[in-house]
């Protein structure tokens, strides 16, 4: 229930000491401490979004609690325009592949670091049913699914068995998601627009024309903290779910460097340090965010079964992350009955290619009133969040 008052309320008492903070000072804009957006979360959602304001002129705070193993901090920083058994195209795979690759430059120009590059994945199908999915596609037009060179099918087949062939995504996207977070966290700081500290929801008032938080306040309050979005009573209502994921960090020497490489029911992509990230699960039934052994023991088996090199596990990484339940379409927006609360959320596993794309339409919907794709509009759940 949006708590009106009157428009000519007192000013806000402001207790600057507050909100100074060892690890990150931060300094107000002004006196009062008022900023266009109050953004919660610093995923790739909030990431982008903030970012997309900064650029428009507005003054932005996000509030951010460091959590070194968030849903985007623990993502592949793949993206890939196909999926499932059938290599079908993704969801709107043609315009998000040449957006994400401008935003990701351009984003990486104002931090001062080159966050993506190109890592085709090179697929090797784990039965005869799914390659006879990719040699079909092959033979479709802007299928984005080619046959593998043969010198590169050379190199490949020295460190791992081909038992069905291979096919190759072109082209794939690959985000370096610890530069950008951290990046762009810098520059924050620096522009006075970040409080490192955990988001308390019993110290927000949402009023009609601006939200206030603490000695805070905002025209407009956003929601990009994964999970914890769906605790606040005014989206409990959307039809989410979440998804735990899983994956290992592995030394795998042999491994030929520069691509993706999608072998059996394993992806295994170039992370740091000259590490691989190995992954994923998508588990809707768990009974925590832990690692758990079953899945390290399953993808040990999968790695001893198909590789022909050493191997050796350093890590296991896991968050839950939410999604839209069925539809599998975010959810962007201001509330339609809260017009200061917006949410940003609900990616899934396609964080990466969706949130830059949905980023700035937000961001031009909150500044200019243009339309946001009715499939991902959160005011498609209009009844549900009337409740």
């Amino acid at each position: 229930m949006i708590n009106e008052q009157d428009k000519n309320e007192a000013p806000l008492t402001i207790d600057h000491s507050r909100f100074t903070y060892p690890d990150s000072p931060f300094t107000p804009h002004d006196s009062r401490f008022t900023f266009d957006f109050i953004i919660v979360g610093q995923g790739i959602c909030g990431t982008f979004l903030s970012w997309n304001l900064w650029k428009q002129g507005k003054r932005v705070l996000v509030i951010d609690e460091p959590q070194p193993f968030s849903a985007s901090k623990v993502a592949s920083g793949v993206i890939n325009p196909v999926t499932g058994r059938q290599v079908v195209t993704t969801w709107m795979a043609d315009i998000l592949m040449s957006y994400t690759w401008g935003a990701y430059k351009a984003i990486g120009q104002d931090i001062g670091v080159d966050v993506i590059r190109q890592a085709n994945i090179i697929a090797f199908p784990p039965s005869q049913q799914m390659r006879d999915a990719y040699d079909k596609r092959i033979n479709e037009e802007n299928s984005y699914i080619k046959p593998v060179p043969a010198d590169k099918m050379a190199l490949y087949a020295e460190v791992c068995y081909p038992f069905f062939g291979a096919a190759e995504i072109d082209p794939v996207w690959l985000v370096d998601l610890f530069p950008l977070l951290n990046g762009w966290r810098k520059k924050l700081r620096q522009e006075g627009g970040l409080m490192e500290d955990r988001f308390e929801a019993e110290h927000l008032s949402v009023h009609e024309s601006h939200a206030a938080y603490k000695n805070l306040r905002a025209d407009k309050i956003i929601f990009c903290n994964g999970i914890n979005t769906f605790q606040l009573p005014y989206f409990k209502n959307l039809p989410f779910v979440f998804n735990k994921g899983e994956a290992l960090i592995v030394d795998i020497p042999g491994m030929p460097k520069g691509n993706i490489c999608k072998l059996g029911n394993s992806t295994i992509v170039p992370w740091y340090d000259g590490l691989w990230w190995v992954g994923s699960s998508y588990e809707n039934s768990f009974d925590d965010s832990l690692p758990t052994a079953p899945f390290k023991q399953k993808k040990t088996q999968e790695l001893e079964m198909n590789l022909k090199v050493p191997f050796t596990v350093v890590d296991h990484l896991a968050s839950l992350r939410p999604a839209v339940a069925v539809e599998r379409r975010p959810f962007v927006g201001l509330h339609p009955h809260m017009p200061s609360v917006g949410i940003l959320n609900g990616m899934g596993t396609k964080g990466c290619s969706l949130a830059p794309y949905f980023a700035e339409q937000f961001c031009m919907n909150l500044i200019h009133q243009h339309p946001i794709d009715p499939l991902a509009d959160v005011a498609r759940f209009r009844r549900s969040l009337r409740q």
